[in-house]
This record gives C-alpha cells, sequence and structure tokens, in this order.
C-alpha cells in the first residue's frame, strides 16, 4: 500500500525553539511529507520570521501557520508578511485562518473576544488582505476599518495568482462560517453541537460538508478540506476521511510528552499511506 497521492499531508510543529523548527522542517520534505506548519499565539514566537527562514531552507513543501486569528492582527501587517513569506519560498505559502482559541490569552493582552466581533473583523480583515494583494489603487470602508489608497513604495503582488490559498475554519452547520469558507480556498473543518460546543465530525459529516461545498462555492479553482489529529494505527476512519472529501491530513501532535526525538521519527516515519 503506498501513499494516496490525490491526498497531500502536513505537519504541525509544536515547539517554541526557531532551529528545532526548521530542522523539522527539512526533515519533512526529506521524507514525503507535502506541507509544514507552525502554530501561532497571542504570546509565542513570530511564526512569520520561521517561515522566512524556512522558506530559504526548503525547496518543495507549502508552509503556514495553523491557524492565524486574523481579529488580533492588523489586516496591512498580515497581509505584507504574507507576501514576503510567498517571496521567499517561491510561492509555496498558504494562509489558514479563522476566529482563533481565545484560552490561548487573547483575554490577558486585552484583545477581541465576543464571537461576533472577531467574526466581523475577520471577514474585513479578510477583504483586506485579498485586496491589498490585488495592488494599488485599494479603498475599504468597514465597520471596523477604513482605508484609502497608497502611492508611497507599495510591496508587489504575492508570487501565486489569483492569491495565496487561504484556508478557513468552518463550523457545521453555521451558514455564516460555511459561507465564509466557501468564498476563500480551503475548509477546515469544525463542527458544534446544539449549545455551541466543540464535537468529533466523522466521514458522514465531511462528505456533507463537501456536497455543501459543491453546492455554494461560485470560484473554479481547487479547493481543499483539511484535516487535522494524530494518525491512528488503524487507518480505516482516516481512509473513509479521504474517502469524503478530505484532500489534506494535517499531523498535529499537540499532546505532550513530546520530544524533539519523538517528533523527528515521527517525521522520518513518513505520510499516512492510504490506498
Amino acid at each position: 500500500m503506498t501513499t494516496n497521492p490525490a491526498i497531500k499531508y502536513g505537519f504541525v510543529f509544536p515547539g517554541q525553539d526557531v532551529k528545532q523548527a526548521i530542522e523539522c522542517a527539512e526533515l519533512a520534505e526529506a521524507h514525503g511529507w507535502d506541507g509544514f506548519f507552525l502554530w501561532d499565539s497571542v504570546w509565542a514566537l513570530d511564526p512569520w520570521a520561521q517561515l522566512g527562514a524556512i522558506a530559504v531552507r526548503t525547496e518543495r513543501i507549502r508552509l503556514g501557520a495553523m491557524i492565524i486569528p486574523v481579529s488580533r492582527q492588523r489586516p496591512w501587517t498580515l497581509a505584507g508578511q504574507t507576501v514576503t513569506v510567498d517571496h521567499l519560498s517561491n510561492g509555496r505559502l498558504i494562509l489558514p485562518v479563522g476566529l482563533g482559541a481565545i484560552e490561548t490569552g487573547f483575554a490577558n493582552f486585552g484583545e477581541q473576544t465576543d464571537r461576533k466581533i472577531r467574526a466581523e473583523l475577520l471577514d474585513e480583515g479578510l477583504d483586506i488582505i485579498t485586496g491589498l494583494w490585488k495592488g494599488q489603487p485599494f479603498n475599504y470602508t468597514g465597520k471596523h476599518y477604513q482605508i484609502k489608497e497608497l502611492s508611497f513604495m507599495t510591496p508587489p503582488p504575492p508570487i501565486q495568482q489569483p492569491r495565496i490559498p487561504i484556508w478557513a475554519v468552518g463550523a457545521w452547520l453555521r451558514e455564516k462560517s460555511m459561507q465564509r469558507a466557501v468564498k476563500y480556498d480551503g475548509l477546515i473543518p469544525n463542527k458544534l453541537d446544539d449549545k455551541g460546543k466543540h464535537t468529533s465530525f466523522d466521514a458522514d459529516d465531511i462528505r456533507a460538508m463537501k456536497a455543501y461545498i459543491t453546492e455554494h462555492r461560485k470560484l473554479d479553482t481547487p479547493f481543499d478540506i483539511v484535516c487535522d489529529g494524530t494518525t491512528p494505527k488503524d487507518l480505516k476512519n482516516l481512509q473513509a476521511f479521504a474517502d469524503a472529501g478530505m484532500t489534506w491530513w494535517i499531523e498535529s501532535m499537540w499532546q505532550a510528552p513530546n520530544s524533539l526525538a519523538d517528533l523527528k521519527a515521527r517525521l522520518k516515519d513518513g505520510p499516512p499511506k492510504l490506498s
């Protein structure tokens, strides 16, 4: 049994050591992984500086950070950071976005915690980022942001066209959340129960999400369904995800203890092998 070429495989580095991140990214590229992702938090090492370093040390793998909460970013700054890494990597960046997990320090640092407002900031932020990627002149008038066109030393557009791929977290089935995802280039599935609590999803849910995307998406560019977790010994459920429409599996070893040796060993084992 070999790795299914229709499915791509990424790896999230869970540590906070720049040199280890670079080392693991090089291992990921050498052992058949398709993507390497860092993580972002309110108070953490800067993922963009790290991704820039990784970009110049790798040649093939896609790069990104899981996930970027746009509500606590300056959208114009994020637009410049992403374009920079896109150029350094020769067009290999992916931008995964969402509301973010407020328990990671939002309140501690005075960041916005209201879900509705964070959703508004996410939507306006993405409008601005994608608008700036297209170049000047660009103007924007929203509830939270107002921008006038700029002519002073503006940066070049991304290498990737029509844009750097954006993966958006989509809560199933929350209409506004899913509508946001279908506007862009990928869905990171998230399922909520009737009380708004996170719950697990299965292959039938992925199949339903894919059908929703097919029905509602107006763009004809590629679209990914991105699932994450720790690869189980029994690949039956993971195979079912792939059969239902998953296009990316992101290996996420969040649970301690994960020593550098553990991470390296998992990277060297390579991606899961699905039929």
